[in-house]
């Protein structure tokens, strides 16, 4: 058994795990730890509990102490310092001409590193603005190139819903393809189905389970359906749209003097004809259906 505690960087919603051996502490503290990039302060999300061995990725980094008086005041420095930092660096980027834009600028807490972000559209060769750089700001270097979707986690904002971004509200980032906004009836429109970092959207990924179960069970548009009306009376026609919400279908049906009617018919009341022999027809449940169905007030 170890003794670990979940922690969160200001620059990421994810949880990370360390090994709380010998330190007291809980959430909302704010704590020193070791992490790959040196010694950074983060914040107790999951409190210090007790994890059998087989279920921790070894070696964890520990949780050094409790964030002092000391490192606190330390740590607001660096904060404060950070747009003078990002105005030096972006200067020193203009004066090599890279093609290269800066995200942010973390310290780690002993001010040993300096790390900056940057987004790219190709690789850089930035070997002597690391020159410069540590010549400018007199502490170690990182440069570390991220993409798109890293920067709208670490800037953060809001999508079309109203809501923060998923990217920056804690989800962890889901692969995500144009299928699915297929699945769902959306726009392809990129505009529409694209976040704040220009790639398709992570909550498309969110329902998209759901989705495909309603699409098994619903005819595909353009094909031939048999319905069943409000007196029981059996007509043919064509699926002209679906609603994978209600599980309902829009039916094209040809009436005998030769105008068309168009109406919605709950997916129970519609008949598949998916092969040329009515033994092959297929037809939904009622049980199915209300399994699936989302019937809005």
């Amino acid at each position: 058994m170890q003794r670990v505690a979940g922690v969160r960087f200001d620059s990421t919603p994810k949880v990370y795990w360390f090994s709380a051996e010998g330190v007291e502490c809980g959430v909302g503290d704010k704590v020193i730890v070791e992490t790959a990039r040196g010694v950074e302060i983060g914040v107790v999300r999951t409190p210090p509990e007790d994890v059998a061995d087989e279920k921790i990725v070894s070696p964890l980094k520990p949780v050094l102490r409790v964030a002092t008086e000391q490192d606190l005041a330390r740590h607001a420095e660096h904060v404060a310092k950070k747009p003078e930092v990002l105005a030096i660096a972006a200067e020193k980027i203009a004066a090599r001409k890279l093609k290269m834009k800066l995200v942010d600028a973390q310290y780690t807490i002993d001010g040993a590193k300096l790390v900056l972000y940057f987004t790219s559209e190709s690789r850089v060769d930035f070997r002597e603005l690391v020159k410069d750089l540590a010549s400018a700001f007199r502490t170690r270097i990182e440069l570390r190139q991220i993409g798109t979707r890293d920067e709208c986690r670490m800037m953060g904002g809001f999508g079309p819903c109203g809501r923060e971004c998923c990217c920056s509200s804690g989800c962890e980032f889901a692969k995500v393809n144009i299928r699915m906004a297929k699945n769902q009836n959306l726009s392809l429109n990129p505009g529409k189905i694209s976040g704040l970092c220009g790639r398709l959207m992570c909550c498309l990924s969110y329902e998209n389970a759901y989705y495909t179960e309603a699409n098994k069970l619903l005819p595909k548009v353009g094909s031939k359906v048999r319905v069943e009306g409000e007196n029981g009376e059996m007509s043919e026609g064509t699926a002209t749209g679906v609603n994978q919400i209600r599980m309902t279908v829009k039916v094209r049906t040809e009436n005998r003097d030769g105008t068309f009617d168009v109406a919605d018919y709950p997916i129970e009341k519609v008949t598949r004809l998916d092969a040329s022999s009515a033994a092959d027809d297929v037809r939904v449940s009622k049980a199915e259906a209300d399994e699936l169905r989302h019937i809005e007030d």
